[in-house]
């Protein structure tokens, strides 16, 4: 127990050190602009979006977790190793997060309502990004599937909600971009004003 204790710290603290380094080299700043760390932002048009320790796309990434455990399940049926299955999620969030951060999907994602001024993440930011993929990878673990589930539709319904943005309709609005969508996300939520002036 202690040996795969030991593990899953050194390939979840390489998988962080890799993120950082590359987005570091990618030119994303350590912390936001502003210089001050807080521990939330609510304010998806602020500035500080996606710059701070946690926002309204946390829920999402906590979601990631949980589908990471399902696929690693999916994987490693018949010959479950928890480690392997840890790396696995590990490998996809972070090449997500790379991907994210690049200028084609940055660019990609000013398309959208939500997004505009958008200049990726802070490697603060994202790296808790990591973080909570790996709390929703840990949760599914201990949770009974139905109630993986249960959280995750929750989630998914309360951003949406509140911010009219979240998982789904950031995956849909990524790949096949929607003005009716985008138009309706620009109304508001019940969280914040309306983005139209």
């Amino acid at each position: 127990m202690a040996h795969t204790t030991r593990t899953f710290i050194v390939v979840c603290t390489l998988a962080l050190i890799v993120q950082a380094a590359v987005l570091y080299i990618m030119g994303q700043p350590p912390i936001c602009a502003c210089g001050t760390v807080r521990l939330w932002v609510g304010a998806v048009l602020s500035p500080e979006n996606s710059q701070q320790l946690t926002d309204w796309y946390t829920p999402s990434h906590v979601i990631h977790g949980m589908l990471f455990f399902a696929l690693g399940r999916l994987v490693f049926r018949g010959r479950w190793s928890p480690v392997l299955a840890v790396a696995l999620a590990l490998g996809i969030e972070v090449a997500w997060e790379l991907i994210e951060n690049s200028p084609l999907v940055i660019e990609r994602y000013r398309e959208q309502a939500l997004a505009q001024g958008y200049s990726g993440d802070s490697i603060l930011n994202s790296l808790c990004d990591t973080l909570a993929m790996l709390a929703g990878f840990f949760l599914a673990a201990r949770l009974p599937w139905r109630a993986s589930i249960a959280l995750a539709l929750a989630a998914e319904l309360f951003t949406g909600l509140m911010i009219r943005d979240n998982l789904t309709l950031n995956v849909v609005q990524l790949l096949v971009p929607n003005k009716a969508i985008s138009a309706w996300q620009a109304e508001g939520g019940l969280y914040g004003a309306s983005t139209k002036s």
